[in-house]
């Protein structure tokens, strides 16, 4: 593929795959694999893609605290657990084998894609729910620990993830925890950059372009978010979630 054509792909499915992340998360089963058409391993590919995953994640926290989207008094509490799990995935990641990826991304999308499919209200509640706090669910608190993980280790499908703990856990409607998510994903991403750059494994050229599109798509998202009903968002992730299992499959 001309050095152009490569380019031209990766822009649009970075721009797919920030409207993607945002609103529910698997982008990365689109990104990864673009930035592999350039002959990038696996690993590399996984590290170059968090270039575009953190400036997404910087595009679509600054859009949902704009609109006061961000539950301010969650992001300390939140944070807290998924940067150590992200710290924790991204060491395992350096030194882990490659072939254990694909494994753990195709366990895990089919995992979520039969719990959206069997019980939804874990990963979407209702809107006159009250959101929890952190202390008072264990099992988000493990959930975000364990979302942090699975992010600094593979990335694909962490946003499901970290839904689960966030809307599932405590209870918060779809448009704060997505805010909440993408603040936690671009803690994470974050700390996992430092890493990969530290092994020399991002590839900035490709990673840049990346950025540049990821980040349009996630402002459009923020704004799309705000229109739309919780309904809509949640069929939205339930197309998403089965979309990624069969991307995961495939891949």
């Amino acid at each position: 593929m001309a050095i152009e054509w490569f380019y031209l792909l990766l822009l649009i499915t970075g721009f797919i795959a920030g409207i993607i992340n945002t609103l529910a998360g698997g982008g990365s089963n689109l990104t990864v694999p673009a930035l592999m058409v350039l002959g990038m391993p696996a690993d590399v590919a996984n590290a170059t893609n968090r270039v575009g995953v953190f400036f997404q994640s910087l595009s679509a926290s600054a859009g949902f605290a704009k609109r006061g989207k961000l539950p301010r008094q969650s992001i300390i509490p939140v944070l807290l657990p998924t940067l150590c799990g992200g710290l924790v995935g991204a060491g395992i990641a350096a030194i882990a084998p490659v072939s254990i990826l694909k494994p753990l991304l195709l366990g895990t999308m089919i995992t979520m894609a039969v719990v959206m499919l069997v019980s939804p209200g874990l990963v979407a509640p209702e809107p006159h729910e009250q959101p929890r706090r952190v202390t008072e669910s264990p099992l988000a608190l493990f959930g975000l620990f364990a979302a942090g993980v699975y992010g600094g280790f593979v990335q694909a499908g962490v946003g499901f993830v970290l839904l689960a703990a966030i809307a599932g856990g405590l209870r918060y409607d779809l448009v704060r925890a997505n805010a909440l998510k993408v603040l936690c994903a671009l803690g994470f991403t974050g700390v996992a950059l430092v890493v990969f750059i530290a092994d020399g494994l991002v590839q900035w050229l490709p990673g840049l372009a990346l950025a540049a599109s990821a980040s349009l798509g996630a402002a459009v998202a923020v704004k799309w978010s705000l229109n739309v009903s919780q309904r809509t968002l949640k069929w939205f992730l339930l197309v998403m979630t089965l979309a990624a299992s069969a991307a995961a499959m495939l891949s």
